[in-house]
């Protein structure tokens, strides 16, 4: 009997996009690198977030400065006591790499930012119904001035979740139902279901699956207005809610960084 035919269709999964957030608490003295910092933008074709444009930036740079930090399972005292954090991303990795070495060097061994991020991969999970749900009318990235506040929250699954394979990882994100149709648990994508209208949001996903100790899984971010912000805490608190979403029991936290936008490096030290 002769073998059939076989198409070679794998879709690819490489990453599409870099990025990174560099978390610090500089002396004040470091207020005067700000011609620097823009000298670096500048020369890697970066724009500023704050100002975004149609959506987000393709080559991106950001400021945030510190507003608040609620800890969680995983420490991380350098995210947590944070002052500043500047977000950089661009579709290769290599300007991403530059501008993390280069402000590292410029502030100095007593400010060594701790460094978060990832890589944002073509969706894995996401068919037409789901991306028309979930992304058809997501919230795109608004100017500093119209959604001030931005959340970091980044998080590690635990060794229970990445010994199941991806069909039974992929049930935790759709709602179950009992054998009446009643629906037992939300999941991921009904929990989160009510920010879609008003968070923006980014997720970058560490190259490898699970991450080396030290470093997150998944880097979650999110933009929002002023009346948005209890709307995130809302989604937050439905997400965590295991009864409704029974994946967060192999989630752990990192710190929740919580800043607002700022046009400029000098910004951050105000």
């Amino acid at each position: 009997m002769t073998s059939p035919t076989t198409a070679n269709d794998v879709r690819p999964s490489d990453p599409i996009r870099h990025g990174a957030y560099l978390c610090f608490t500089a002396p004040r003295a470091a207020r005067e690198l700000g011609p620097a910092v823009r000298a670096l933008a500048d020369r890697l074709g970066l724009r500023n977030e704050f100002e975004p444009g149609a959506d987000h930036p393709r080559d991106a740079i950001a400021f945030l400065r510190r507003i608040e930090a609620t800890p969680a399972a995983i420490a991380d005292d350098d995210l947590a006591r944070a002052a500043g954090v500047v977000h950089v991303a661009a579709p290769a990795a290599g300007p991403v790499d530059e501008l993390c070495a280069e402000l590292t060097r410029l502030l100095g061994p007593e400010a060594t930012p701790r460094i978060v991020g990832g890589v944002v991969r073509p969706m894995i999970y996401t068919g037409a119904a789901m991306f028309n749900f979930s992304y058809a009318h997501r919230v795109l990235q608004q100017p500093g001035t119209a959604a001030p506040h931005a959340f970091l929250v980044p998080m590690s699954k635990t060794e229970a979740w990445w010994r199941k394979d991806w069909m039974e990882r992929h049930t935790y994100f759709l709602p179950r139902y009992d054998d009446a149709g009643r629906m037992s648990h939300q999941g991921h994508a009904l929990a989160s279901a009510a920010g879609i209208a008003s968070l923006m949001r980014r997720t970058y996903k560490n190259p490898t699956e699970p991450a080396p100790a030290g470093a997150y899984d998944f880097v979650t971010y999110f933009e929002c207005a002023d009346d948005a912000v209890p709307t995130f805490h809302e989604v937050c608190a439905a997400l965590r809610d295991v009864a409704k979403n029974p994946e967060w029991a192999f989630v752990r936290e990192g710190p929740t960084w919580h800043g607002r936008r700022v046009a400029t490096w000098e910004e951050l030290f105000d």
